[in-house]
């Protein structure tokens, strides 16, 4: 049987999730119409997407396509206008709390305290999600970012680049099933950068989500089983990634959103 979500007869065109019985059968992202303007600027118009369990999903489009503001509203930090979203079976706005522990964030800002120490920050999130093991989860995190001996340090201090690492550290602290990353790559050097990307290659082992915006085209088609492309607020492309001919996806990006990179 299926259980259906209750939504407003005037909402229904917008956006149509089942709880399926059977968690398999479901994505682990639906997007159903979500709108979202700031004044009488409309940033997404209408956003339709389903993100399948264990995939990468690599979204791309230029600047002002609205990548930002879909990451910020899956992770909750932005309310959307309009539709709704379903992540792991929690619907966004009815259980936000429960879903902020199924999801991991990365974005522009590190969300970490610059007064705090690395190891004080890392902490204080496990108390948040009140996890089991916090020494042994911020050491694991903070090796597999290749930042343990830093710990002690305080956020303050540390450069960008350092920040970034503690940042992808912590969204990882509590094993989420959905990871999603604003321009992960942006202030990495190339240790980092290979360190990232081992992060993401190796969510096969627990079927987890990634969805990774990027203005990289190369990097979007090497790591993603997946590529979407957002275009003027709106899904303009949704495809599997050609692993076999990356000049395909190249020919896709930029059919849909012109030269601009």
């Amino acid at each position: 049987s299926v259980k259906r979500i209750r939504i407003p007869r005037s909402k229904r065109h917008a956006f149509d999730i089942s709880m399926k019985t059977s968690a398999e059968e479901q994505p682990a992202v639906q997007i159903r119409g979500v709108t979202k303007a700031f004044g009488r600027t409309s940033v997404l118009r209408g956003i339709d997407l389903d993100v399948p369990k264990g995939t990468v999903l690599s979204l791309l489009g230029p600047n002002g396509s609205g990548k930002t503001t879909l990451i910020r509203v899956l992770s909750t930090l932005t309310k959307p206008d309009a539709g709704q979203v379903g992540i792991c079976g929690v619907v966004l706005g009815r259980q936000s709390a429960r879903l902020r522990r199924r999801i991991g964030v990365v974005g522009h800002d590190p969300l970490l305290y610059d007064d705090l120490t690395a190891r004080e920050n890392l902490s204080f999130v496990c108390r948040v999600f009140d996890l089991d093991r916090t020494d042994e989860r911020v050491h694991a995190v903070s090796d597999l970012m290749g930042m343990a001996p830093d710990l002690d340090r305080k956020i303050g201090a540390m450069s960008h680049g350092m920040k970034k690492r503690f940042s992808i550290a912590r969204a990882l602290l509590h094993d989420p099933e959905v990871l999603l990353l604003d321009e992960p790559e942006s202030g990495l050097d190339q240790e980092a950068l290979s360190l990232l990307d081992s992060v993401i290659a190796s969510r096969s082992d627990s079927a987890r989500t990634v969805i990774m915006t990027t203005h990289n085209l190369e990097r979007a088609v090497v790591l993603g089983d997946r590529m979407a492309v957002l275009a003027k607020g709106r899904v303009a492309y949704n495809e599997p990634v050609d692993a076999t001919n990356p000049e395909a996806s190249r020919h896709a990006y930029l059919q849909h959103v012109g030269a601009r990179q």
